[in-house]
């Protein structure tokens, strides 16, 4: 092994593996063309100007080939001009505080989520790069430290993502093309190795004062993760921190109305009567095959409810729709002010350029209309086709989700969470074919319409079965004597206990279900996955020296690490929390409280997977948190609407308020008036029994069924119009950017204009000389005698 240099974190590693006894097989026609890719790829990374390296691992049945990949001084300017990458022109000086230490320190206090990072990275006035400009940046006659590390890791990339190897017609482009090929097993940058105790790396930095269970209740530390990360990583981190942060208050609500349920539990008349009710209230079957049942026998049950459905559901459902919109609306301005700080303001808009794989595959260029330049198109009537052809073969698995969903139900709960898993995995593959067939010019835009789809999927996926229960379970019976079917079965009644009750276990086993199987997963899996990749790599047997046998290379030490997966299953894990927590609260209080503690400890476990577990990925930039925060937006629009129906047409809250207003306000009798008696001609041919509804004996609605529809539908009406109201003004209160971030953008682009004009001026000055002089040269030629060359 050679000795690790310095700053071999700036490096790119490109891997493959040969088996020792392959003679035979190195001869098959598909191992040739692998090699010729390999080969033809790596000289053509080669004459684009890179730096090649190898080095080879001898195993006991395998050769492992790396490739250490770097960028010259010359490279790196072209391609950061290229890809527009942002260098620093003056520092920021203004210190960067959060809200709690500002309240904290007006209280002359110190906040206790407070966290003395060291080596904080410097804050900058950035613009563009450009060659012709070098001497106005800082510290740009350091050709070693002007680029950062993660800088130099985007232009490597950006070299390796558009490099061919072979057709460019047929897609033949690209190291994410030869990984799917197995043409190369691994392409990762370099982590951070370790540097003398006297000073702190960044990795070292982020597994001390970020990845340790221990800093729980600290601030992330969110510019080192930019800085070791890049942008788009951080900003998940911002996000799920700022999430968390705000679901405390949301999870103290929940568990007061949850607490309020116990004291109704001792108090509730109408609960009393129901358990006192003894034999006296016969129930009608639920089924064909089920037998009659005593009221009385769901008493636990009906108890258990009121923890669910009482008298504070109404503001927790008020309170949980604003809560939401607020939140979205902090969280704006918390990612405006994020995005500035990392220069990533006008990112969509502006700098990103497009996809490699749609620069090497698209049939033709066109003109940008922001930028000007030529660049790289694909023809809007042909990517509307693709994506209508899509679009289809998304509502076909949305129909399988919906029949397998109800066949799921059928046998319970459990059942429906696992079939929930399969599908989704089986629906992820596709939609990542869809997207890219559709031609998408940037990441962004590839990665929202991936989003996208796969998110419609997971919503009817995950939420089909709530939705169910809450909404249309038990709606459409019947009555006894005239029960309603469909294709011959009797519609499905909900239980003893009723709707609610089934909704809110429904909810907690697929909610808390699907988080204990997450972080079982992102605890266990990694270190099981691991633990094979290192026993996969068997010792060597090359012999070394003992001092060099002592140190492993980083480059091998990373190979041993997993592959980062993205931060889509982050995201979307997150996000469907958020729904069952806005959609369906009033069936479920404690929904907040099991969302917070799981984010506690998601939160943990992701910033270890990052630092410890998985190789370094190539950071990437990134505005916001894409379309996320639209489909946040949609879910808490939707969640208006369904828990104002959910209190209206599931709870027991309007019945109970419509019998204390019309009846008796001490609740006497209201088990009573809602229990019908059988119709007189199915009593002639069956025992006699009771049944939810508002009926007399011929199976006709009485009067007071057609009041709380009316009642119930105001209520839908009154309940979402004042809540969306409310949740309009706080969108007008909050800016979406704070003052002090628009005067800082307004800072930024002086000085990059100020920048410029200088750099003109200079260059005007230059052509004003040389006109001067051209035109003296020529006045002084013109004085010449006539038969003379000119400038003798």
């Amino acid at each position: 092994t050679p000795r690790v240099r310095l700053d071999s974190f700036k490096y790119f590693v490109l891997v493959w593996e040969e088996p020792l006894s392959s003679e035979k097989e190195e001869g098959t026609g598909e191992n040739l063309a692998l090699n010729m890719w390999r080969e033809e790829f790596l000289n053509n990374l080669i004459q684009s100007g890179l730096l090649l390296e190898q080095r080879e691992v001898l195993q006991a049945k395998k050769k492992i080939c790396f490739v250490l990949l770097s960028a010259p001084w010359s490279v790196l300017c072209y391609y950061a001009e290229e890809i527009g990458l942002r260098v620093p022109l003056q520092v920021v000086t203004t210190p960067i505080i959060n809200w709690s230490e500002q309240a904290m320190s007006r209280l002359s206090c110190r906040s206790p989520l407070s966290h003395d990072v060291p080596n904080p990275p410097p804050d900058y006035y950035t613009c563009q790069f450009r060659t012709s400009k070098l001497d106005r940046f800082l510290a740009s006659d350091n050709k070693e430290t002007f680029f950062k590390t993660t800088q130099r890791h985007q232009v490597l990339y950006e070299i390796l993502a558009r490099t061919p190897y072979g057709k460019v017609k047929t897609g033949e482009v690209g190291i994410d093309r030869l990984l799917s090929e197995q043409v190369f097993t691994a392409a990762y940058p370099l982590h951070e190795t370790p540097v003398p105790p006297t000073s702190l790396g960044l990795r070292q930095i982020l597994y001390t004062y970020w990845a340790k269970w221990s800093c729980f209740r600290r601030y992330q530390p969110l510019d080192h993760i930019r800085e070791y990360y890049g942008e788009k990583i951080a900003l998940y981190f911002a996000w799920l921190g700022f999430y968390t942060g705000w679901l405390l208050p949301a999870s103290i609500v929940g568990l007061l109305i949850f607490f309020i349920g116990f004291f109704l539990m001792a108090t509730d008349v109408p609960a009393t009567e129901l358990c006192n009710s003894g034999n006296s209230l016969l129930m009608c079957p639920l089924c064909n095959i089920c037998d009659y049942w005593n009221y009385s026998s769901i008493c636990v049950t009906y108890k258990v409810g009121l923890l669910f459905d009482n008298s504070g559901t109404v503001f927790l459902s008020v309170f949980m729709s604003l809560w939401a919109v607020t939140f979205l609306e902090y969280w704006k301005r918390t990612c405006s002010a994020l995005s500035h700080r990392w220069d990533c303001s006008e990112f969509e808009d502006i700098e990103e350029r497009p996809r490699p794989e749609f620069t090497a595959m698209a049939p033709m260029t066109m003109r940008n209309p922001v930028t000007g330049a030529e660049e790289p198109y694909f023809p809007e009537n042909k990517r509307f086709n693709r994506t209508l052809t899509g679009c289809m073969v998304i509502i076909i698995m949305i129909v399988v989700v919906f029949s397998a969903g109800r066949i799921a139900s059928l046998s319970g709960s459990v059942l429906n969470l696992l079939v929930i898993l399969l599908l989704s995995r089986v629906y992820v593959s596709l939609a990542h074919i869809l997207t890219r067939w559709e031609m998408h010019r940037t990441q962004t835009k590839y990665e929202d319409m991936f989003i996208l789809k796969v998110f419609i999927f997971q919503f009817v996926n995950f939420y089909s079965s709530p939705v169910y229960i809450a909404f249309f379970k038990g709606r459409f019976v019947g009555y006894p004597g005239n029960y309603h079917t469909l294709f011959g079965i009797r519609n499905e009644e909900c239980g003893a206990g009723g709707c609610l009750i089934e909704l809110a276990q429904e909810l907690l086993v697929i909610m808390v279900g699907k988080q204990l199987i997450n972080n079982v997963q992102e605890f266990i899996l990694p270190k099981l996955k691991s633990w094979w990749q290192k026993r996969k790599i068997s010792p060597r047997v090359k012999k070394v020296k003992k001092e060099e046998a002592k140190e492993v290379a980083p480059w091998e030490a990373d190979y041993q690490l997993l592959v980062c997966e993205g931060l889509f299953s982050e995201y979307l894990e997150m996000v469907i929390q958020f729904g069952f927590i806005t959609i369906f609260v009033a069936a479920c209080p404690l929904a907040p409280f099991f969302a917070l503690v799981n984010n506690w400890v998601e939160l943990r476990l992701d910033a270890q997977k990052f630092v410890m577990e998985y190789r370094r990925p190539v950071a990437e930039r990134a505005q916001d948190i894409g379309i996320w925060l639209p489909i946040m937006q949609f879910i808490t629009n939707i969640a208006v609407l369904s828990n104002a129906f959910l209190i209206a047409f599931t709870s027991s809250f309007l019945p109970r308020e419509y019998y204390s207003y019309t009846r008796n306000r001490t609740m006497s009798g209201f088990i009573n008036f809602t229990l019908a008696t059988s119709p007189y001609n199915y009593s002639l041919q069956h025992t006699p029994c009771r049944y939810r509804g508002f009926r007399d004996e011929l199976g006709e609605h009485l009067p007071d069924y057609f009041h709380l529809l009316a009642i119930r539908l105001s209520f839908v009406i009154v309940f979402e119009h004042v809540v969306f109201f409310i949740g309009r003004l706080i969108d007008l209160m909050v800016p979406d950017i704070p003052e002090e971030v628009e005067m800082k953008m307004k800072r930024e682009h002086y000085m990059a204009k100020e920048a410029l004009a200088e750099n003109q001026v200079q260059q005007k000055r230059l052509s004003n000389k040389w006109v001067k002089y051209t035109t003296s040269t020529e006045q002084l030629a013109s004085t010449k005698p006539e038969g003379h060359p000119r400038g003798t």
